[in-house]
């Protein structure tokens, strides 16, 4: 829920030394001057120095709106800055341009304390029209609904106001539940400063309206009923209640056409900006066309669409072609609905009921691209796809075609995914994979397994041939049916992830059983040494054979003392082969299942455990307490300015700073006591074995002291510090729901109250 114009402190910093360099003109001394610019005029840092009030400031946010008679404006803004609306400021700064022209402050000063000015009544068709835009106005409407959200990890009222045009979404800096009850169904009258709602193109998808409290809201008509009291509704008549007037505009637009879906949908991209059309249309049209079409405008997961649209070609355009991007650019939500091109692993495929998807990794992350089948019918039944182009994972690929997002707000971090591909040839190989993997070592144990085969039949034609023979082979038939039993029972062993050592042990077994009880014995890379080892014996009178490994470096050898004059000396080299296979997928596939499991517990940046473990131990922990009387306390931690540290240094030392930050905190606990990472910049401790507050409030304190020390990393020096809450198990809570909250309540105090040293402020001033 952030504002979508805020920038990134890197590029204030090169704004102003840009504004530095160049010869300054005279300052803008108007907001009407500065909203006169163009945005590629306010884009060259131009001065500014004038005065105006103040009518909204979120300073952990650095939003700043001023207002000066009807000419209003957006401020970047330092948050050491104290300011409450309706202060007379002056300010200065230099000139920006995004949706709208803005201004980065460089000094605000106080003149006087005074009154906010009135507000503007306005329309929904005003605001999402930017008539509006930043102006201090009044809206009146029904509230459709009012939660608490979070902005910035800060708790604060979310409505949505159902107004005669649109609905208008309203952000109110005040967390109290209780007010919210009342406002449901209400008629009520907001002022506010106006905004707009963007997705990662920075288009807007919205209105909304930014009020510092509940005073701004006033209930004109009270809803007459609470809304929990009504009565229930079966799931398939709630349509019934239904009830719309769509009053929205038919709009057109022109683009090339760079997807299409017969019955579905289409997506048009004209340079920097696309769409999607949803459309029931069945007629053949060409990707690649230049196209115009009409529809209903609307937004969908807070994405820009036409519904109920119509598409005709306006014949051959010059071909759009695809961007190279990264997952991380996907991710942002810049390219939504772009034509786009992106490599990877290819990890696995699948063809469904409707569509081929294929799972490709790229930067260590998984997406999914997919084809969906062509809308064939032949009377009478839908007409087969082709088959699905096999392609052997672990191949690189490049794939193509049109991304997809789940959600549209980029203020919330990476977002899900995915790519639709305007043809099965739109993934192409690009590299093969590696022959050494598990797929063809089960390939190799197979085609052992069919020798062996193979010689039991050759032996046992051997005893119908010959009866002086009959006994040998009937004790080699017994003697390879224990093996296969034994060995069946190891691939059982490897498939159910049983203890590496007694796999390896039972090959070395298997491995002894079939050279004639010859010592057979594994050893491993780091030293290990498992089956009968007689150190009696040297290495070098053994035959040994390497277990390979994917890595380069092999997992260690097998080997089998056999005696020269043994009729098993040439079956050695075979039956090492077999076991060395065999151990090497054991241990392949005792390593993928300890990866996958430490993955699924353990923050991947930080290594240190995730929410998922962490509520696991917690609920574990509260069962334990529970049954032996035992406390226990949570420690809730919350790092300050970690925002900061990612805009002015940028996300790469931001994620060492939280490595560097876990590693400190976790010095500081026993080793009884578990740290975890329950997101972003938010962390939890549980503190075991506790006797009352003091110790917990002990170690509570270590933790705030190892932000003493500064930390050193690329090159830069960050000061870093964390607010704290603590919740002890049962005086605090005896749920982990209660648990969470109490030491989140008890954080937010901390953050809000704690004095902030004048050294403190320094070091955020220098974020």
């Amino acid at each position: 829920m952030r504002i979508g114009r805020q920038v990134s402190i890197v590029f204030v910093a090169m704004a102003f030394v840009i504004a530095g360099r160049a010869q300054q003109p005279a300052p803008l001394t108007t907001i009407h001057a500065i909203r006169s610019l163009s945005n590629a005029e306010a884009s060259k840092g131009l001065p500014v120095a004038f005065d105006a009030t103040v009518t909204y400031f979120r300073s952990y946010e650095s939003t700043l709106f001023v207002q000066d008679q009807s000419e209003a404006i957006y401020i970047w803004a330092r948050p050491s800055l104290a300011l409450e609306p309706g202060d007379r400021i002056r300010v200065r700064g230099i000139t920006a341009g995004d949706f709208k022209p803005f201004v980065v402050e460089s000094g605000v000063t106080l003149l006087s304390r005074g009154a906010m000015p009135a507000p503007q009544p306005s329309t929904f068709s005003q605001m999402i029209q930017a008539q509006r835009d930043c102006v201090y106005v009044s809206v009146r409407g029904v509230v459709r609904s009012a939660d608490i959200n979070l902005s910035s990890g800060r708790h604060v009222t979310q409505l949505e106001i159902a107004t005669d045009g649109g609905y208008v979404g309203v952000a109110m800096d005040n967390d109290d539940p209780e007010r919210l009850r009342d406002w449901v169904d209400s008629e009520v009258e907001v002022n506010g400063v106006a905004a707009s709602r963007f997705d990662g193109k920075k288009q807007q998808t919205g209105v909304l309206l930014y009020a510092s409290s509940y005073r701004n809201l006033t209930v004109r008509r009270p809803a007459g009923h609470d809304p929990w009291s009504i009565p229930a509704t079966p799931m398939d008549k709630v349509l019934q209640a239904y009830n719309i007037d769509d009053r929205t505009a038919r709009v057109r637009v022109e683009g090339v056409l760079t997807y299409y879906h017969q019955t579905q949908m289409a997506v048009l991209q004209n340079g920097e900006r696309s769409i999607r059309v949803l459309t029931p249309q069945v007629d053949s049209l060409v990707v690649g066309d230049r196209v115009e079409a009409i529809g209903i405008p609307g937004v969908e997961d807070g994405f820009l669409i036409l519904r109920l649209g119509a598409i005709r070609s306006l014949g051959r355009a010059a071909p759009v072609d695809p961007q190279a991007v990264t997952w991380d650019e996907l991710a942002s939500g810049k390219r939504s609905f772009d034509l786009v091109s992106i490599e990877g692993t290819m990890v696995s495929q699948v063809r469904e009921q409707a569509q081929d998807v294929y799972i490709v990794s790229a930067n260590g992350h998984l997406f999914n691209a997919a084809f969906r089948h062509p809308f064939v019918y032949e009377w009478p039944q839908l007409k087969p796809p082709p088959p699905m182009p096999a392609i052997a994972a672990g191949s690189r690929v490049r794939v193509t075609g049109v991304a997809i997002l789940d959600d549209g707000n980029p203020f919330n971090g990476s977002m899900a995914f995915g790519i639709l591909l305007r043809s099965a040839g739109d993934v192409t190989v690009i590299a093969r994979p590696s022959w050494l993997n598990v797929r063809n070592l089960m390939k190799i144990v197979t085609v052992l397994l069919a020798a062996i085969v193979v010689v039991g039949a050759w032996g046992f034609m051997l005893q119908l041939k010959t009866h002086r023979q009959t006994r040998q082979l009937a004790g080699r038939i017994e003697s390879e049916a224990i093996a296969e039993r034994r060995r069946g029972r190891i691939l059982e062993d490897i498939n159910h992830d049983e203890p590496i050592a007694g796999i390896l042990e039972e090959i070395t077994g298997l491995l002894s059983f079939l050279l004639g009880n010859a010592p057979c014995c594994c050893e491993l890379a780091d030293g290990t040494h498992i089956g009968r080892c007689d150190g009696s014996i040297h290495h070098s009178a053994a035959v040994r054979r390497e277990i390979s490994s994917r890595s380069g470096e092999p997992h260690g050898f097998l080997y089998a003392f056999i005696d020269p004059l043994s009729v098993f000396e040439k079956s050695s080299v075979d039956g090492l082969t077999m076991g060395a296979s065999l151990a090497a997928l054991a241990i392949e596939s005792s390593r993928l299942h300890s990866d996958l499991v430490h993955r699924s517990e353990f923050d991947l940046l930080t290594d240190v455990r995730n929410r998922f473990s962490f509520e696991q131990a917690l609920d574990s922990l509260i069962a334990n307490a529970r049954e032996q009387g035992q406390i226990f306390g949570l420690i809730y931690i919350d790092l300050d300015y970690f925002k900061q540290v990612n805009d002015r240094y940028g996300h790469q030392t931001g994620d060492k700073y939280l490595k560097a930050v876990s590693a400190r905190m976790k010095s500081q606990l026993r080793s009884c006591d578990t740290l975890a990472r329950l997101g972003g910049d938010e962390f939890a401790a549980l503190v075991r074995n506790v006797t009352d507050r003091t110790a917990i409030e002990e170690i509570t304190t270590r933790i705030e002291h190892c932000f003493d020390d500064p930390f050193t990393m690329a090159g830069f020096t960050i000061r870093g510090s964390a607010s704290i809450g603590i919740a002890i198990y049962p005086e605090d809570g005896d749920t982990r729901d209660s648990l969470l909250n109490t030491a989140d309540a008890a954080m937010y105090v901390a953050k809000q109250t704690r004095p902030e040293p004048e050294a403190e402020q320094k070091s955020k001033a220098a974020y």
